[in-house]
């Protein structure tokens, strides 16, 4: 599989060296792609620094990872590629843009034509890293309107070392970002269901 990471942060290198180890081709982007030689020398020799919008062209699966302060220009420049490409969405929002409207929401009504899904984005990577491919496999919880986009982010997070775990529609995606219960919610596959339905008790 060919996966574009926008955003080179902790979280978005660290993504892209998952899915490089795991065996898939990536390509790295942000802002300044010229400036990621070292994410790059991690990818085990499967990735490569484009600009964006050409990540993107690149990809089969785009991982949306920037800070949510860059996310809007990161689709902005990314433009007409986004238009039927797999997106899972791996940012959080932050102070007063987590409101009535997810960020996940928020974020696909920007770009519409997308298959968009909400996953890796309740823990950091030093949880992740902790619990990566150690049984109980952590649960990764995925949220998406599209059947293929959920499928895509579940054959990822399962090359990662983790378990996805269905939890809805886009409208699930708040009880993942912050302040919602699957937020922070260090949860393994066995316990997951547990967590989703007393999460969901939220929304009524």
């Amino acid at each position: 599989m060919h996966v574009g990471v926008i955003g080179a942060g902790q979280h978005g290198a660290t993504l892209a060296e998952w899915c490089a180890e795991s065996g898939h081709d990536v390509a790295v982007t942000s802002r300044h792609p010229e400036r990621l030689g070292d994410v790059v020398d991690h990818l085990f020799g499967h990735g490569t620094a484009l600009p964006i919008a050409e990540t993107v062209t690149f990809a089969d699966v785009v991982l949306f990872a920037p800070t949510w302060e860059t996310a809007y220009q990161a689709i902005e420049l990314a433009g007409t590629t986004l238009d039927g490409k797999i997106i899972i969405d791996a940012t959080n929002p932050t102070g007063a843009a987590a409101g009535d409207t997810s960020g996940f929401e928020q974020l696909v009504s920007m770009a519409p034509t997308a298959h968009w899904a909400k996953a890796l984005n309740t823990l950091p990577t030093s949880v992740l890293d902790r619990r990566r491919g150690h049984d109980p496999l952590l649960a990764e919880f995925v949220c998406s309107d599209h059947r293929d986009a959920r499928l895509a982010a579940s054959a990822l997070i399962r090359d990662m070392g983790f378990a996805p775990f269905y939890a809805g529609g886009a409208q699930t995606a708040r009880l993942t970002e912050p302040g919602g219960p699957l937020q922070q919610n260090e949860v393994d596959v066995f316990h997951a269901q547990d967590a989703l339905a007393e999460a969901l008790t939220t929304l009524r």
